[in-house]
């Protein structure tokens, strides 16, 4: 009996763990039915999330970079800036020999004073010239006046010396009569005889008188035409001749203008406010009008530049905001979608593609999109152009 109950024992003990494997069995399986629905949860959630952004990692900080360069010819006698130097906008740079410079202004100085005084003695003649037509005008039309009043007077006295010479030839006639009828001495004849002449004498000298005054007359009116149509040419003329003085003047101040701006040249100043780099030029170098040295980053307006596949801006508009992380300093920034280029990067390249030559092969073109930082964000003076940036952009 006590072997049969051993036996029963061990039995029982070797029946119960086959009771018990199922049961674990199934407790993974629901284990991991539950790891995959949570997954496939998070997942549907985290689609869902997703669709919502669109993100890049060809994307970069940009800026405005700015070539600083003389711009007048010069030997460099001070430098006063080094690469990696900040500077704000009016800082002095690099200082060139000034003696030439100045040599130009004080010519340009001298021939403006030289253009003033010819001025000075050339616009007065207008109205001396104005003056003078007047008065000419003035004695011609007098002259006209005094010419028709001696004519006037030449007729007048022309009229009186005829009736005079007709009364004196009648008396001549009258005396012949009575020279024949012997009623009259001879002396009374030939006093009558000789007035008669001189009646005649007076009528000739008269008319030459008359001639010799309308002959004044039509001088006089030549004179007085000639005059009208002269002034206003010589007027013309003097005030040609003032516009031509005035414009020497104007042309010498543009020069001393020229000439005190390339003076003040002399002294390169940094245009605007950032980090100098690529620095090219030294104490002793000649420089001339175009030649950069200096390198300046603007660092005070920067913006991304995100390169998105064409796939993925046909929901994207300007104005939608961006989550920018800056691999540089392992931070994260905000912005927004300020403007889309106007064609492809691959259009923008030295060798843009030419899909007309046969071997054409379809590939997802990328669009620079230009995002906008927000301002007054924590280390943002630490952002420098070329600085790689993750950015994502909210869609929906």
């Amino acid at each position: 009996m006590a072997e049969q109950t051993q036996t029963e024992g061990r039995a029982r003990n070797d029946d119960a763990p086959v009771e018990k494997k199922p049961a674990a069995a199934k407790s993974i399986r629901l284990r991991i039915a539950l790891v995959a629905a949570v997954l496939g949860i998070g997942g549907f959630f985290w689609w869902l999330h997703g669709r919502n952004f669109e993100d890049t990692d060809d994307a970069q900080v940009d800026g405005n970079i700015s070539a600083v360069s003389a711009r007048v010819p010069g030997t460099v006698t001070a430098v006063h800036a080094q690469d990696n130097q900040l500077v704000k906008t009016g800082d002095l740079l690099v200082e060139l020999d000034t003696a030439d410079l100045e040599v130009a202004a004080a010519q340009a100085r001298a021939a403006v004073a030289q253009a003033e005084a010819g001025f000075a003695a050339e616009n007065p003649n207008v109205a001396i010239t104005q003056t003078s037509n007047r008065a000419s005008l003035t004695s011609a039309q007098d002259e006209i006046d005094n010419a028709r009043a001696d004519l006037s007077a030449a007729q007048r006295d022309l009229e009186q010396a005829e009736a005079q010479n007709k009364f004196a030839q009648a008396q001549r006639e009258r005396a012949e009569q009575l020279m024949q009828a012997k009623t009259i001495s001879p002396a009374d004849y030939d006093q009558r005889v000789a007035q008669a002449d001189v009646a005649k004498a007076a009528v000739e000298a008269a008319r030459q008188r008359v001639a010799q005054r309308r002959a004044r007359l039509a001088t006089a009116e030549s004179r007085f035409t000639e005059t009208q149509v002269n002034a206003p040419r010589q007027l013309v003329a003097r005030e040609a001749g003032v516009q031509v003085r005035r414009a020497n003047l104007e042309l010498a101040r543009a020069q001393l203008r020229q000439a005190e701006l390339s003076l003040s040249y002399a002294k390169i100043v940094a245009p605007a406010a950032g980090v100098l780099g690529k620095k090219a030029v030294n104490v002793g170098d000649r420089v001339q009008p175009g030649q950069q040295l200096f390198a300046l980053t603007q660092t005070g307006e920067l913006w991304v530049t995100a390169n998105f596949r064409e796939t993925q801006i046909e929901k994207m508009r300007p104005g939608q905001r961006a989550e920018l992380h800056v691999d540089a300093l392992d931070r994260d920034y905000t912005g927004a979608v300020e403007s889309f280029a106007g064609a492809t990067g691959s259009r923008f390249s030295l060798l843009p593609p030419e899909n007309a030559a046969g071997n054409y092969v379809k590939v997802v073109q990328r669009i620079p999109v230009r995002l906008r930082l927000d301002p007054g964000q924590p280390e943002a003076e630490r952002l420098r152009p070329g600085m790689s940036v993750e950015p994502r952009v909210r869609v929906r």
